[in-house]
């Protein structure tokens, strides 16, 4: 069969609709894939290696390469209902049911050659060709009965004969049903034809009649010995007398009668290769069988109601249900089961020690005795993979293996099916965790504190390992504003060391970084180190610095106010805090602590006040206090005290 009809619920929906009559045009070729609304017959062209498609929805048949990308269109076929392809592969035929005629394209243009009326009330539905004519089934004028017509494309239009024949379906075939069709090169001459009254199941036609002759004779048909149920679909079988029915069921037909003969899991349609394979439609799926055989070869997952076989059986053609419509699918690899291959390492290992890896393959096409799986394993010492001796695959598809990972880390095991005419490729993998030893790593100068802007020597220093030699050292100064840095990268010296300078302006986060080889793990190690901020305070309005005892004082008046001017490390929104202290029969004292906001200079100025009183003494002092002055990016850090004494 080259084409496969649409579904039943489609068909009838089909049947009520209308749509006005427009112009015939050839679209230009694109790359686009092949998309129509709603699927009106499928026939593949072999020699020219393209598949014509009917949309019911757009009135136009689209025609596609082998791939399913639209090459080229035709629009105001009205109410395309089915397609056929002469045997010749020169004429595609379109039953359009709307305009009532059977169109004739040339099949390499699309340009239209004929059009043939058909006196029906509903129809032509669908369409076939055998025996030089193109057969399609309708429903009559005047008795409103499904019945067989034909249109011979070797009428001369001049001789004033009718191309179109209706009433040709014998007696004895049945009568009253529109039947769906179907012929196969395999028995030329042959047309099968098969419905049910869809108001009244026990009202069913089975056929195949013989149309090669002058007139179509009645070759088997089905006696009402047991019942059928509904016909939805009907495929001649090639290179036996036998038809199928809805996909699943086989009638024998080689003794003038049906018999049932077998059946295929349950499916909904099917289409045939001239080879027999099966492509049966099943819920969401498309499954492949060999003739007789009980377990598909292969299933694809593909919601279709419509599907056709390439010729030479190399695909199929499926009109999968995607949004906006159907998309063209081609469905490779139709005759090679997809096997199933596992395989299944310890989660866990000890590097050099023996491990076992095992799986199964699977596929419902057995695998011929020996069949053996390739194996690869990957590790940080071969990342692009080594090669380990293949295995052999056990009578009931299991197989297993050992190996002792040189390397740690994360190793791969890959086994691979390189497939055979039966079968295609399979590959699967798992992975172990090797285990690698603990290397020594080290870094100094863990919570030290250092003067704003210090160079700091920070040194890592790496024990044993295997291969890799280098350390990578970063700083990450506290803040946001400051990003993590890699400021060293490179191998250890002989005794193993590498050291980096860094200036400790914040406290800082120092980090070493040995990234592991084939058998040691990679390891982080961490210090902090910190930095105090950088104070200075500037008096002025003195008279003079005079010492009093062995301290130095800066001397006021009593009545001038003295401007403490404050120069600290700047961050965004920091403080610095006021200390005051007051001299008493040889105590210090607090008076008071408060804070003031820096500027963006990083200066704060603070007036004192005048005391109004000579002969006291007091002393201040700026502090960063690490939280309290706003940020954590420095460690406290308190200025020096300045002296003050007022005279008179």
């Amino acid at each position: 069969m080259r084409r496969r009809s649409i579904s039943t619920a489609t068909a009838l929906a089909v049947l009520f609709s209308s749509a006005a009559l427009s112009v015939v045009t050839a679209g230009s070729a694109s790359a686009a894939g092949a998309i129509v609304g709603s699927p009106a017959g499928i026939v593949v062209d072999g020699a020219a290696k393209r598949v014509f498609v009917g949309d019911d929805t757009n009135d136009r048949i689209i025609a596609a390469d082998y791939n399913g990308n639209r090459v080229d269109s035709v629009s105001g076929i009205d109410g395309i209902f089915d397609l056929a392809l002469s045997d010749d592969g020169t004429t595609l035929y379109a039953a359009a049911r709307v305009s009532h005629e059977i169109v004739a394209l040339d099949a390499a243009t699309l340009d239209i050659k004929a059009r043939y009326p058909v006196a029906a009330s509903i129809g032509p539905l669908y369409v076939e060709f055998t025996g030089g004519k193109a057969w399609f089934s309708y429903e009559g004028l005047e008795d409103g009965n499904g019945n067989l017509g034909s249109v011979d494309p070797s009428v001369d239009p001049a001789s004033g004969t009718d191309a179109v024949a209706l009433g040709q379906l014998p007696d004895g075939a049945g009568a009253g049903i529109t039947p769906y069709l179907d012929t196969d090169p395999s028995a030329p001459g042959l047309l099968a034809v098969g419905g049910t009254d869809f108001s009244d199941a026990s009202k069913t036609v089975m056929a195949v009649v013989d149309v090669s002759g002058a007139a179509p004779q009645v070759t088997a048909r089905h006696s009402g010995d047991y019942p059928l149920g509904y016909i939805d679909d009907v495929d001649l079988v090639p290179g036996t007398p036998q038809v199928l029915l809805d996909g699943t069921t086989r009638h024998d037909y080689a003794d003038g009668k049906f018999t049932a003969t077998g059946t295929y899991p349950t499916g909904q349609k099917a289409d045939i290769a001239p080879n027999g394979l099966i492509a049966q439609i099943s819920d969401s799926n498309v499954a492949v069988y060999r003739p007789g055989a009980t377990k598909p070869i292969r299933t694809y997952a593909a919601d279709s109601s419509t599907l056709a076989w390439a010729p030479d059986a190399s695909r199929i053609f499926a009109l999968v249900s995607s949004p906006g419509g159907y998309t063209l699918k081609a469905l490779t690899d139709p005759a090679r089961s997809v096997p199933v291959l596992t395989a299944n390492a310890p989660a866990t290992a000890t590097r050099a020690k023996k491990l076992t890896v095992t799986g199964k393959l699977t596929a419902t096409v057995p695998f011929p005795a020996g069949t053996k799986l390739a194996v690869t394993r990957t590790d940080l010492d071969s990342p692009n993979g080594k090669a380990l001796p293949a295995v052999t695959v056990k009578a009931d598809g299991t197989y297993s293996f050992t190996d002792t990972p040189p390397a740690g880390g994360t190793v791969t095991y890959k086994v691979a099916y390189a497939g055979d005419a039966e079968h295609i490729a399979a590959t699967a993998s798992d992975k172990v965790t090797v285990s690698r030893a603990k290397p020594t790593l080290t870094l100094n100068k863990n919570g030290k504190v250092y003067n704003y802007g210090t160079d700091v020597a920070f040194t890592a220093h790496l024990g044993s390992t295997y291969k890799n030699r280098s350390v990578e050292i970063w700083a990450n100064p506290f803040g946001s504003d400051k990003p993590n840095k890699l400021v060293k990268s490179g191998k250890v010296n002989s005794s193993g060391n590498i050291g980096v300078w860094v200036d400790m302006t914040r406290d800082t986060e120092i980090t070493a970084v040995f990234k592991g080889d084939a058998r040691y793990a990679p390891r982080t190690v961490k210090v902090t180190a910190f930095a105090r901020v950088k104070i200075s305070t500037a008096v002025s309005k003195h008279y003079k610095t005079a010492k009093i005892g062995s301290q130095s004082y800066y001397w006021f008046h009593k009545n001038t106010d003295p401007l403490l001017t404050t120069t600290m490390s700047y961050y965004p929104g920091r403080m610095q805090r006021f200390d005051l202290q007051y001299y008493y029969l040889g105590t210090w004292y607090s008076l008071d602590s408060e804070y003031f906001a820096l500027a963006s200079n990083g200066k704060s100025a603070v007036s004192l006040g005048a005391p109004g009183e000579s002969g006291i003494r007091v002393r201040m002092r700026s502090t960063y206090v690490n939280s309290s002055s706003g940020d954590t990016v420095n460690s406290t850090t308190y200025g020096a005290w300045k002296y003050l004494y007022f005279s008179n």
